[in-house]
């Protein structure tokens, strides 16, 4: 088997993992969990079980060796990533208060267990987007068919696969597609998964504890709501400060801060695997 047949047969397989899961997990979870619960679990779940199934079928590893062993390096860069992430989110809403974009209201009660809830759905979907996106197929084309080759068409593929959000926009994908290549950079410049996963979750988190729109879904668990203007140039619409020309913006700023931080390269047993 050539260099081309392997990477065809082994990244087809993972996306077809990953598309059966997607529709599979979904279906089985939205009568549970509704269709923000089914979307954050079915991801997380798909992203766990494509990951797995493929890293020991053609590698014999584990899901630790594609980016998450656990140290003190790992620590560093998950709270560098959170930094980043939960500073580009308030970089933005400041910016949608001072011209005027968006403003706070009230809006019911500080809910604990509504938080404890939309964190871990938070979390479980940061965690399956990140598997899905720069786990075994990102670490496994990147070496072999250049890192920038693999970073930018994934990144796009990031964007695209949120289309069906409610009340996207274009400027909204372009910027998700954004993310997405920020977030491929973020793993070239670790080289585990901690560090995307820290910026996606502070990015993710920050942005409806703070009563803004996520994506396009509305989460109110902390008795405030970002309210935009929906004819300010800057605000977004109803997708949420994702739709907005200020993320464009700060997402420079995030990959400034990238280029800067001390941030630890750590081995990776299957990104730095020489290719056959």
């Amino acid at each position: 088997m050539n260099k081309w047949q392997a990477i065809i047969l082994r990244a087809g397989l993972y996306v077809l993992l990953v598309l059966l899961g997607l529709s599979l997990f979904s279906w089985l979870l939205h009568g549970l969990f509704g269709y923000f619960g089914a979307a954050a679990l079915g991801t997380f779940l798909t992203g766990l079980v494509a990951n797995l199934f493929t890293l020991r079928i053609y590698e014999n590893m584990t899901l630790a060796d594609a980016g998450l062993r656990w140290n003190h390096a790992s620590t560093r860069n998950l709270l560098y990533g959170l930094a980043a992430g939960a500073g580009a989110a308030l970089l933005v809403l400041i910016g949608l208060l001072i011209t005027g974009s968006a403003q706070f209201v009230k809006a019911g009660k500080f809910d604990a267990g509504s938080l404890v809830f939309v964190t871990i759905l938070l979390a479980a979907g940061v965690a399956g987007e990140e598997l899905m996106f720069r786990g075994y197929g990102f670490q496994y084309l990147a070496p072999r068919i250049g890192e920038w080759a693999t970073v930018l068409p994934l990144g796009i593929l990031f964007g695209f696969a949120h289309m069906g959000n409610q009340n996207a926009t274009l400027l909204a994908v372009v910027n998700t597609a954004a993310w997405g290549i920020v977030l491929g950079y973020a793993f070239l410049r670790s080289h585990d998964l901690w560090l995307p996963m820290g910026i996606h979750f502070g990015w993710n988190w920050t942005l409806p504890m703070l009563g803004a729109n996520l994506s396009g879904f509305e989460m109110q668990v902390t008795g405030i709501q970002l309210k935009v203007d929906p004819t300010a140039l800057f605000g977004g619409g109803a997708y949420g400060p994702e739709g907005s020309i200020l993320t464009t913006a700060v997402l420079a700023a995030v990959v400034w801060f990238l280029k800067r931080a001390p941030i630890v390269t750590q081995p990776s047993p299957l990104y730095d695997q020489q290719p056959e």
